[in-house]
């Protein structure tokens, strides 16, 4: 206690240059807890997307998710509601369970034969109402601006599609698609009008009569499970930008039924995955386990596959990866600031004290004694740059969290209001003041090992 005391005042003693190597410090502390706020919050915004579109985890075809997007029919899982009726059902897994949705995706020529343009599209056949649950999904409270899908409460022939495909098709004026160049027009040709082939396929498909003045009907052409050219007749209920110009040039979604009808017809209805979304991403492990077990057990006679978001969504670990090295790289140039700022502030006691010091060692305060000191100055300067730097971290994220400020992250359309966690976020709380300390005493601890090594008759001399 004497030693810190003792420490304390020497401090005190050149206060401009403890409060210089103070801030400098704080300063550093808030930049790192800043960056690792406003980092921790992307990745848990765009961990909360990728869930909320694609489930936690994936049943899947064994190689569909390498080979099986150009080629659903070959890939599909066929009595999937039995397996879907299995999980909901296993008592281990139904307390984690959110949502357990089938989905199928198709690959597929989109066509306004109106216009006389087409374009290739990805599609997903979805049930709208679990799809809508899924996307409740938010575990670490992000802001959330999307309501319910534009497929909710539509038709059985509805479609939702890119802002890209609206474009291509010459949709922009009927879906009322903002800053939507049309294209220059093109000299007047005949046969604008479906072949007779395909517009036979697809008053087949399409049941009920389009309404007179229905500018946002389109045909969709698919390979059918036999191989043969399918049609079916659609309405573009609203355009929806998705973020990323290649995905909104090809997206489209639609029923599952119409899906299943585009390419199964009369046979028996398959999907291409069941997507399995759990209340906290932590059970992840143990419910991928139970899922295994289950897959092996009560469906040997399958080749089944589990897939969990982040290899469905290579996006999401690219970009944690690349925030880790730029958080590392800011924590270790900050960190060598420190050090020679606070090792600097030390050297200039130890030549200051110099006489100071000899005397000391006179009276009988041991080499140990003189490391201890010196050692325990860098340790209190680290301590009240934590705690302050932590406070002020906090009050200034605060304040950026009420300011309004926004941004549209990459790959969205809304601009999100921009959020810094600090308070709350304790792994790199303790981990940024640990790292702080640690500097601290090493910058310490070279001046205070030459103070300790000085000759006593030397310091004592020393004008």
């Amino acid at each position: 206690m004497n030693t810190f005391l003792l420490a304390l005042r020497n401090l005190l003693r050149n206060r401009r240059r403890s409060i210089a190597t103070l801030l400098a410090m704080v300063f550093g502390l808030d930049a790192i807890l800043m960056f690792g706020g406003y980092t921790g919050n992307v990745v848990d915004a765009l961990q909360t997307g990728y869930v909320q579109r694609s489930g936690h985890l994936q049943i899947q075809h064994q190689d569909y998710f390498l080979y099986g997007t150009g080629n659903p029919v070959a890939y599909g899982i066929a009595d999937y509601q039995r397996i879907i009726d299995r999980v909901k059902r296993d008592p281990e897994l139904a307390p984690m369970l959110t949502v357990v949705t089938p989905i199928l995706q198709l690959g597929g020529i989109a066509g306004n034969f109106a216009a006389g343009v087409s374009k290739t599209v990805i599609a997903s056949g979805i049930v709208v109402d679990e799809q809508n649950q899924l996307r409740l999904w938010n575990d670490y409270s992000v802001a959330r601006y999307s309501g319910p899908l534009a497929l909710t409460g539509t038709r059985s022939d509805a479609a939702v599609i890119g802002t890209g495909v609206a474009r291509m098709l010459q949709l922009c004026g009927p879906l009322k698609v903002p800053d939507c160049k049309q294209p220059m027009p093109m000299p007047a040709k005949e046969g604008r009008r479906a072949p007779d082939d395909i517009a036979a396929l697809s008053a087949l498909e399409q049941p009920q009569a389009r309404a007179p003045g229905d500018d946002s009907h389109i045909e969709i052409l698919a390979a059918n499970d036999r191989g043969v050219p399918n049609v079916a007749g659609l309405t573009v209920v609203k355009a929806e930008n998705q973020g990323m110009k290649q995905f909104d040039d090809i997206f489209m979604t639609m029923h599952l039924a119409q899906a299943q009808q585009l390419i199964y017809g009369g046979s028996d209805p398959q999907v291409t995955a069941i997507q399995v979304q759990l209340h906290h991403t932590g059970q992840i492990p143990v419910a991928r386990a139970r899922l295994q077990q289950l897959l092996a057990h009560d469906f040997k006679d399958r080749t089944l596959e589990l897939q969990d978001y982040e290899t469905l969504n290579p996006m999401y670990g690219q970009t944690i990866k690349f925030f880790k090295s730029v958080f590392s790289f800011i924590a270790t140039l900050i960190g060598v600031i420190v050090l020679f700022t606070v090792g600097n502030t030390m050297s200039m006691a130890v030549v200051e004290r110099t006489v100071e010091i000899g005397t000391l060692r006179a009276v009988g305060l041991r080499r140990g004694g003189i490391r201890r000191l010196f050692i325990c100055e860098g340790l209190l300067l680290g301590l009240f740059g934590a705690v302050l730097g932590v406070l002020s971290a906090i009050a200034l994220a605060g304040l950026i969290n009420h300011s309004g400020i926004s941004w549209t992250p990459p790959g969205y359309t809304q601009p999100y209001p921009l959020t810094v966690r600090v308070w709350g976020d304790w792994t790199l709380i303790c981990g940024s003041v640990m790292g702080l300390m640690l500097v601290a005493i090493l910058s310490a601890w070279w001046p205070a090992k030459r103070a300790s090594k000085q000759n006593i008759v030397e310091a004592l001399r020393h004008v």
